[in-house]
């Protein structure tokens, strides 16, 4: 397998840490030309530095001068602003963009880095949610790839590839059921944020925390496996599985059901992106079906976490529908974090932006960040 150079979008955060942690278990196959932080220079800076990285780019510009200050001198190039990231991924010394970044914010690089006919390894689900077919056009327009990251939709991916070309009958997409699995439902309305950010499985930033408390996240998921895997949402199935053993499971015609199963850990589909096709040790803890016992499986109760029903409902709307849904999740979370909402306040807001939302059944680009923006402005007014 020939050196492949990486830009990480992202590279502070859970995913963009944990990628370069499979890049230092295997040097020999992997380099490090780009990566980039919304705000954490201290830690970008100790990263650009440890992996010998070519350029970075700061999201916030006011710590541009103190990271160009400790990154120039050792020869590395640092740039702020969303136009140098665009230009950076598309850059001929670049093979693999890992789209790490949370929310909205990764869509323009992403596409970027597709119109230059790139691979890109995505774990930014908000960029297929807000503009599914505006990316999936570019993609395919230019010769590009999108590798999920994802460990349920890379669990589909890795299912798909012994499926042999047979047709898909539906995708089971699996869910932890988060923190709240177990509560009544007059509990989970009076909790926390930090208890909603004490995950039972997985070790995730803290927006993503808050959706898979929501179950918003495994309605971002239901959304990109359409677009990924060009599955109508109609055959597509959560079912919620509290071990996180089962990462996801295809069935075709003759009932026959293929399953990925792993230990919860993300630097497995992550190396299986950045390898395909081959597969590489990183260091995951080995699968022990007799030490786990049993694995259980069970629906997912729509009253309890309406949020995930309100993805369903975008989805089935299409058009502009989604990127409002995520738009207003974004703000939600956001405000939920801060203490400033009750937890299904986040849904009752999402939804009152979806119905006051300006629908459009085709959006083009300009239409995708004017409906972001709107459906921002509109959720932080009912804030």
């Amino acid at each position: 397998m020939a050196k492949r150079r990486i830009a990480i979008l992202g590279s502070t955060g859970s995913i963009g840490t944990q990628t370069l942690d499979v890049i230092r278990r295997h040097r020999e196959l992997f380099e490090v030309e780009m990566l980039s932080a919304g705000s954490n220079a201290e830690l970008l800076a100790l990263q650009a530095l440890e992996f010998d990285a070519g350029a970075v780019v700061i999201g916030d510009s006011s710590k541009y001068k103190e990271l160009a200050d400790t990154l120039q001198p050792k020869g590395i190039k640092v740039f702020t602003g969303t136009d140098s990231l665009c230009a950076l991924v598309a850059a001929g010394n670049v093979d693999i963009v890992v789209g790490a970044m949370v929310g909205f914010s990764g869509l323009r690089p992403t596409l970027a880095a597709l119109e230059a006919g790139k691979i890109v390894a995505l774990a930014n689900k908000e960029t297929l949610v807000a503009a599914g077919q505006l990316v999936t056009d570019t993609m395919r327009a230019n010769k590009g790839l999108i590798l999920p990251v994802d460990s349920e939709h890379s669990a589909i991916f890795q299912c798909l590839l012994a499926a042999q070309g047979n047709e898909v009958v539906k995708i089971h997409l699996t869910a932890s059921g988060g923190p709240f699995r177990t509560w009544p439902r007059e509990k989970i309305a009076a909790a926390t944020a930090s208890q909603a950010l004490k995950h039972p499985n997985w070790e995730m930033g803290a927006k993503i925390t808050i959706d898979s408390a929501t179950m918003m996240n495994k309605g971002l998921e239901v959304i990109e496996a359409h677009w990924l895997f060009d599955v109508d949402v109609s055959n597509i199935n959560v079912l919620v599985h509290p071990e996180s053993i089962v990462h996801s499971m295809v069935e075709f015609a003759d009932g026959a059901v293929i399953a990925q199963l792993g230990n919860p850990d993300m630097r497995q589909p992550i190396a299986f992106a950045l390898a395909f096709p081959n597969r590489i040790n990183v260091g995951c803890k080995k699968l022990d079906l007799t030490e786990i016992g049993r694995l259980n499986f069970e629906k997912p109760d729509l009253e309890k976490f309406p949020c995930l029903a309100l993805a369903f409902e975008a989805i089935k709307r299409g058009g502009n529908a989604p990127c409002a849904m995520n738009s207003a999740n974004e703000v939600a979370v956001a405000a939920y974090l801060k203490g400033q909402i009750a937890f299904y306040d986040i849904a009752r807001i999402i939804e009152r932006v979806l119905n006051g939302l300006d629908f459009a059944a085709s959006p083009s680009l300009d239409c995708i960040f004017s409906t972001h923006e709107e459906s921002a402005v509109r959720a932080r007014e009912l804030l």
